[in-house]
């Protein structure tokens, strides 16, 4: 028996564990692009993303609609109760506006963020550097192994008095 094509691939490493659409580009920043029409994509943070902010509080962007933006531009923030960060742009093009639903509900990044949770649209090409999903897999391996990696060292650091 084969396995659906438009199954989300399962993804469990250490303490974390999500479903990762495969319909969908992947940054190395953790954001995902969705191609609603030619050229104009819906952009979101990913599960893992929204797990390293805590829940989120609130969110602003600093570009107007119709703004041109490049990859890499700080086009806003948001505010989670273990960080603030920057909203960057995942791609090159112009601004086309915040996510639908995120005015009335911020908390729908963190638990609806491949569905009404998405970020902003932006029309355009996303950044040379977004993967399928299953390069966007190899990302979240090397990133938890870093993070694992440091936790280990940084337990190992105590000095005997």
């Amino acid at each position: 028996m084969s396995i659906p094509r438009d199954q989300p691939v399962y993804y469990r490493r250490s303490r974390f564990t999500t479903h990762l659409p495969i319909d969908r580009r992947y940054s190395p920043a953790h954001y995902w692009l969705l191609e609603e029409s030619a050229g104009v994509w819906r952009v979101g943070f990913t599960k893992f993303a929204t797990r390293m902010l805590g829940d989120i509080v609130e969110f602003e962007f600093g570009v107007p609609v119709g703004a041109d933006i490049a990859v890499g531009d700080e086009i806003g923030s948001i505010e989670g109760l273990k960080a603030v960060t920057s909203v960057f742009a995942a791609g090159a093009g112009r601004f086309l506006g915040e996510g639908a639903f995120l005015r009335q509900d911020v908390t729908l990044a963190e638990s609806e963020p491949y569905a009404g949770g998405w970020l902003y649209r932006l029309e355009g090409e996303p950044a040379p550097d977004t993967v399928d999903v299953h390069g966007y897999v190899a990302i979240l391996d090397a990133t938890i192994d870093k993070m694992l990696a440091s936790r280990h060292a940084g337990a190992g650091n105590h000095d005997e008095e």
